[in-house]
């Protein structure tokens, strides 16, 4: 069995600091709190989780709280999220908001009471004030994804949610397409009303016209998406193009779209967003925006951890998507 004794050992540390680093709650340099890492992961080492709460008053842990369980995009961010707080010596606490406001705020309340370091929120649902005045009122730091913090740029993790859809859209239109169908996510959401805004950005910097008729809102899941695509195609609108804001979304519009008799993309080229596993293997491979879930994650939980251990921090830059350019997009058809 690996003892904290055999960490100090192999870090090149007294035992004390190896304590101290796993706590959290003391400043250690940089580089020592590496090293001693470092040696925690190599030696497989598991710290007594009862013994460093009755220690410390605390949970040895990190909150999170997420809008539901739903899709393979929460999946990637749940993995990330244990293998980052589990290398730092502590262990994730996980409940969800049911993809509403108020249960959000008591799901991060009660991470609170089960005495957690510090909390990440991804929520789509809370406002930006009452972000602000949660994050304010706990004591314990609360570090927000997903949705930016004007006043607390440094407990925020976001994503460059417009540049990104302008890019598939900019693509799009590169290829020769005129008529670009849009599916939304819910637009009581702000991740949905930005894609859905830089969908209409990117039309009109072309010189092309927003038109409604092209525009349908979905769910954020595969029936959402298929039910979308159908109410477009029954409007007898033209589009040779279609962006959905999601790929789940995309994939139920692809149904859609086959069930129409319409080839993909011979006639109609698809473009999602998120990069879901499952993309790559459809047929054709479905070109997506490609989101680092995976570095935002991580990012989250250090700025967590560093924040929960009085350390000072620096706003995070936003972060940017990454076209991946696959079968279902090509040029429209000239017939």
């Amino acid at each position: 069995m690996v003892t904290m004794q055999d960490v100090a050992e192999r870090a090149g540390v007294a035992k004390s600091t190896v304590s101290r680093v796993l706590s959290g709650k003391v400043r250690i340099s940089q580089r020592t709190r590496e090293r001693v890492l470092a040696a925690v992961a190599e030696l497989g080492f598991r710290p007594n989780g009862l013994a460093q709460a009755l220690a410390t008053q605390s949970a040895n842990a990190v909150g999170l709280v997420v809008s539901n369980f739903e899709g393979p995009y929460f999946g990637r961010l749940l993995r990330t999220l244990a293998k980052t707080v589990e290398e730092a010596g502590k262990q994730l606490m996980v409940t969800d908001g049911h993809d509403d406001p108020q249960k959000e705020a008591a799901a991060v309340e009660l991470l609170v009471d089960r005495r957690c370091d510090a909390i990440i929120l991804y929520s789509r649902f809370m406002s930006e004030a009452d972000l602000t005045a949660l994050s304010a009122r706990l004591p314990v730091p609360l570090v927000v994804m997903n949705r930016p913090l004007p006043d607390q740029p440094e407990r925020c993790v976001v994503f460059q949610q417009a540049r990104s859809t302008q890019a598939a859209m900019t693509h799009l239109i590169a290829l020769g397409h005129r008529q670009i169908a849009c599916i939304s996510g819910p637009l009581h959401t702000l991740t949905a009303r930005q894609r859905l805004a830089a969908y209409r950005a990117a039309l009109t910097e072309a010189g092309l016209p927003v038109t409604e008729t092209l525009e349908a809102e979905g769910n954020n899941l595969v029936d959402g998406g298929y039910r979308a695509c159908r109410s477009l195609l029954s409007r007898g609108v033209r589009f040779t193009a279609l962006f959905a804001c999601n790929d789940d979304m995309a994939i139920g519009a692809l149904r859609a779209l086959q069930e129409a008799g319409l080839k993909v993309p011979e006639q109609v080229s698809l473009f999602g967003f998120d990069d879901a596993p499952a993309g790559a293997y459809l047929l054709p491979a479905l070109s997506t925006v490609h989101l680092p879930i995976e570095q935002m994650a991580a990012a989250a939980v250090h700025q967590a951890l560093a924040l929960a251990a009085g350390q000072p921090v620096a706003p995070l830059a936003p972060f940017d998507g990454i076209l991946r350019l696959r079968e279902s997009v090509a040029p429209p058809c000239s017939r």
